[in-house]
């Protein structure tokens, strides 16, 4: 594959500021100077040195298309550790797929889905979980979850797995010359080192797994339930941290009768909201229906926003949703207090992380309710800059090789010979090989690359 040169626009579709074709391959030079002209004509683009730019012009059948810039990479600095050019244009459908048909004609081929991140990856710029944190990045949906992404771009995840496998390739090489070569005085293996290192290793990639959930939640969004008795102000809060007016608000209770949903970025996270019914003890089977819906909601959120409302004594309804509140990480948002207050709050403030008051109604208490939900995902651990599992695929992998390595203390502990705890560790090593990519199938490969858009 790394024979052949590709092409594709590597900017989003549609009017912009500029538009970039990426040309990469060993005859980058030589097609995007077929299609760019230098203004200076004493340059000359094929010789030009990595990291230069020319101005110049974009020509095809002989005609001056547009300005343009040609950024200039050598191999094997650049992104793809091959030559690379990236030709700018001036944004817009027409122009850019101008240039790109272009390119075609001058000798590159159509790129594939993610095949400038591949041939890093292939050329041994980036590992495979590095290669997968460009992907999570670009569809980061909030500063938590672009710190997540920079943070395995930077090798966080890679170097965490390869603190593993570093030990327990020690631990296999010891054990091979220990049983493979007697004559040559190999040290013992005492059963406390063997133990120590085994229990060490399997921490870490249990440490990992659990918190892939946590991870989870940072890259994808906090699922997050508004829940309450009818009439506190839950829809009024959803159209305060919404911006506009996405949930029906009036007096009457029983208005919200089935879920309302909105994605809203608060407190550095993405907060994927749920407006839920309002809950109570009801007659009317619509209503009861997105009761149902509502207590669903609650169960399957990872934050719960339980509103009150201030202005009227606490009552048994609020004492019963404050106990459900009890096991999830929830805060409670004291409303409306635009009017006298008459809720003593006292005996259910302990089921909560964090309690607040707030009028709904004023938009400048949105940053009382931003503060609250970030202390209250920060204690939740969640530290974007730690080694965090991205997916599936990593996490399954994890999974094996902490399997393996729970089988190896077994088979020390219960004395089952060197031999035994050397094959479950192989195959520890094997999975966590597959996880970095320095043993990943084609198959493997092209999986994870197939999720990536062309032109990256």
């Amino acid at each position: 594959m790394l024979t052949s040169t590709i092409a594709a626009i590597a900017t989003a579709p549609g009017p912009a500021g500029i538009a970039i074709v990426r040309i990469s391959g060993p005859q980058a030079y030589q097609v995007a100077g077929r299609v760019f002209e230098p203004k200076n004509a004493a340059r000359s683009l094929e010789k030009a040195r990595g990291y230069t730019a020319l101005f110049g012009y974009f020509v095809a059948e002989g005609r001056r298309k547009d300005e343009a810039v040609a950024l200039c990479f050598r191999a094997p600095a650049s992104y793809t550790g091959e030559d690379v050019v990236e030709l700018s244009v001036h944004g817009g459908d027409v122009v850019a797929h101008q240039l790109l048909s272009a390119c075609y004609r001058a000798g590159a081929e159509p790129a594939g889905a993610g095949e400038f991140t591949k041939r890093a990856f292939l050329s041994g710029k980036i590992s495979l979980t590095q290669a997968e944190a460009v992907m999570e990045l670009i569809h980061a949906n909030g500063e938590q979850a672009a710190a997540a992404a920079h943070a395995a771009m930077e090798g966080a995840l890679y170097r965490k797995i390869h603190q593993v496998t570093e030990q327990l390739t020690a631990l296999a090489s010891h054990i091979a010359a220990y049983t493979d070569y007697p004559e040559e005085d190999v040290p013992e293996l005492s059963q406390k080192a063997l133990e120590d290192t085994l229990t060490g290793a399997d921490k870490q990639l249990a440490d990992l797994i659990d918190q892939y959930a946590a991870g989870s939640i940072l890259r994808r969004g906090v699922t997050t339930a508004i829940v309450g008795s009818p009439n506190v102000g839950k829809s009024t809060l959803m159209n305060l941290l919404s911006g506009w007016e996405k949930a029906i608000v009036t007096p009457i209770a029983g208005t919200t009768r089935d879920v309302v949903e909105q994605d809203v970025q608060l407190a550095g996270a993405t907060l994927l909201l749920a407006d839920t019914a309002g809950i109570r003890q009801t007659d009317d089977p619509v209503e009861a229906e997105g009761v149902r819906r509502s207590l669903r909601r609650f169960e399957d959120a990872n934050l719960v926003l339980a509103v009150f409302d201030s202005s009227r004594p606490l009552e048994e309804e609020d004492r019963q949703l404050a106990a459900r509140c009890a096991e999830k990480l929830a805060i409670a948002i004291l409303n409306k207090t635009d009017l006298p207050r008459a809720m003593d709050f006292t005996a259910c403030a302990a089921a909560f992380r964090k309690v607040i008051t707030i009028s709904a109604n004023d938009p400048n208490d949105l940053t009382v309710v931003d503060e609250a939900v970030r202390e209250v995902l920060q204690s939740a651990k969640i530290d974007p800059d730690a080694a965090i599992l991205a997916n599936e695929r990593q996490l399954t992998c994890a999974r094996t090789a902490h399997a393996a390595l729970t089988d190896a203390l077994s088979a020390a502990g219960q004395g089952y010979g060197l031999d035994a705890v050397s094959v479950c560790v192989d195959d520890a090593l094997d999975a966590l090989y597959q996880l970095t990519g320095e043993k990943a199938s084609d198959v493997v490969i092209d999986e994870v690359f197939s999720r990536f858009c062309v032109g990256k």
